[in-house]
């Protein structure tokens, strides 16, 4: 059976499969793993067997197959993984492998070796079960040449008649494995998952995200708010109580020509305050909008008009009177005290002594009326001060809640806003994510369609291929794209 025979008996199960891309170059392929001896055996091949090309893997162009492979191991110590692995490289589309031991000439225990290597390409493949194994000593340090057996096992296996036709199986073989692993790899997708992960993983932090910015922006807002209320009051009572003071000390000193003034006095001192207490209250609030971000526009409530009625200094006759009495009986006391005096002491002036201790006694008793009645004034507009400044704290303290409540509402409502178009973001993220999510289970989903329709056709071209191998290596399932 010829290469074409072998082509158009697997282009039978269908015609679509992929063939083989391979060109088979008429050499012997002389590889293996470093230091293992490779070039005093291809060296000695060449001298030994001019007839046959030999050639290292550097010489193998890409796309090109030899006829056969030696593969060169050192005696030192056995096959390891990496090992294989080369050995799958280099055969992967040539049938016809001889494995060699070399250096047998320092190794005495090379036969141990051979045996193990034989075992572990037996174990890693079963093609490679039937692998011929010889010793030889291509550049020997001790003693003459042995490559005899070589040799031997080399032209037994380019003189195999059915060599070609074996190694466009083997190609068949690599190139339907590699087909298979294909299309069971873009199924796995392992690039795929991971970024299906990553994608899952990143939108969930985004709805955590965003539900937790939503939360902290909430909480902000409202202890903003409440820390500008309580300072916002205590500024109120605080100003009100410094006013209180200040009208409270003034109307202590009040004289009776300043008691006209000080009621517009009163008046004036009580609309500063409400105008300080307007524009800290302003201040805070704007300065609370910029803190969280939301500059907000919260109109000032209607203008406060504080009611301050005259001071209650009204005529007292009955006390007067009163006091008019009580002050004459100290006069009278005083007078006739002092006329006494001065009768004892100087008789001679004891008449006009009369006459001055009477003026004296008079200007007492109206000391005494005009003192009392100014103190009592004076506690009267105390007592005044204190009602009218009482009266402007609520007020204020009114005025201030109800200008805090205002903000509050406007707050809420550009935090609704800024909300909003933060959903709008997150949702435009997620939309993305859940996009390119989609895309990947769309694309897993035609890996899955593509792989369903041609691995059956596939797997009945190996069956195919692998009953022509089975007499020289037996069928297995097992063997994997190189």
């Amino acid at each position: 059976m010829s290469e074409a025979d072998v082509d158009a008996m697997v282009l039978a199960v269908d015609p679509e499969l992929p063939q083989p891309a391979i060109a088979r170059d008429d050499v012997v392929l002389v590889t293996g793993p470093w230091l293992a001896g490779a070039t005093g055996v291809i060296n000695a091949l060449r001298e030994r067997l001019p007839r046959h090309r030999f050639v290292e893997a550097a010489e193998i162009r890409a796309g090109v197959a030899p006829v056969a492979m030696v593969f060169v191991v050192s005696a030192t110590a056995p096959l390891t993984e990496s090992d294989c692995a080369l050995l799958d490289a280099s055969a992967a589309d040539t049938d016809a492998v001889i494995g060699v031991v070399t250096k047998i000439d320092v190794h005495r225990a090379w036969r141990q070796v051979l045996e193990a290597d034989r075992t572990i390409t037996a174990g890693h493949a079963p093609r490679y079960a039937a692998m011929a194994w010889v010793g030889a000593a291509a550049a020997p340090d001790l003693g003459a040449q042995a490559v005899d057996d070589l040799v031997a096992a080399v032209e037994q296996a380019v003189a195999t008649d059915s060599l070609a036709r074996r190694n466009r199986l083997r190609a068949w073989e690599n190139r339907l494995l590699g087909a298979a692993h294909h299309y069971e790899s873009e199924v796995v997708g392992e690039g795929r998952e991971v970024r299906l992960a990553a994608l899952r993983e990143r939108r969930a932090a985004e709805v955590r995200r965003a539900r937790l910015d939503k939360t902290e922006r909430a909480i902000a807002v409202r202890a903003q708010m409440q820390q500008a209320r309580l300072q916002l009051s205590y500024f109120a009572r605080n100003r009100c109580a410094s006013v209180r003071t200040e009208l409270q000390e003034d109307a202590a000193s009040a004289t009776r020509r300043t008691f006209g003034a000080f009621t517009d006095y009163v008046r004036r001192r009580i609309g500063e305050v409400v105008e300080e207490v307007d524009d800290g209250t302003a201040q805070q609030l704007s300065q609370v909008g910029l803190e969280l971000g939301l500059p907000i526009e919260c109109p000032a409530p209607p203008a406060l008009a504080v009611e301050v009625p005259a001071a209650p200094l009204r005529s007292r006759r009955v006390e007067t009177r009163l006091m008019a009495l009580l002050g004459a009986g100290f006069g009278l006391g005083v007078a006739l005290t002092l006329s006494r005096l001065l009768a004892d002491l100087a008789p001679q002036w004891t008449a006009a002594g009369v006459v001055a201790c009477a003026v004296i006694g008079v200007l007492l008793t109206l000391w005494v009326v005009g003192t009392r009645g100014l103190l009592h004034d004076r506690a009267v507009l105390d007592r005044w001060v204190a009602g009218g400044t009482s009266g402007l704290r609520a007020a204020l303290e009114e005025r201030v809640a109800s200008w805090v409540l205002a903000a509050e509402s406007a707050l809420g409502i550009a935090a609704a806003e800024r909300d909003a178009a933060q959903s709008v973001r997150v949702d435009q993220v997620l939309a993305g994510i859940d996009r390119e999510i989609h895309q990947l289970a769309v694309t897993r989903a035609h890996a899955v369609a593509e792989r369903d329709l041609h691995m059956p056709v596939i797997e009945r071209a190996l069956a195919v291929v692998r009953v022509e191998l089975a007499p020289a290596v037996g069928t297995d399932s097992t063997n994997r794209p190189i």
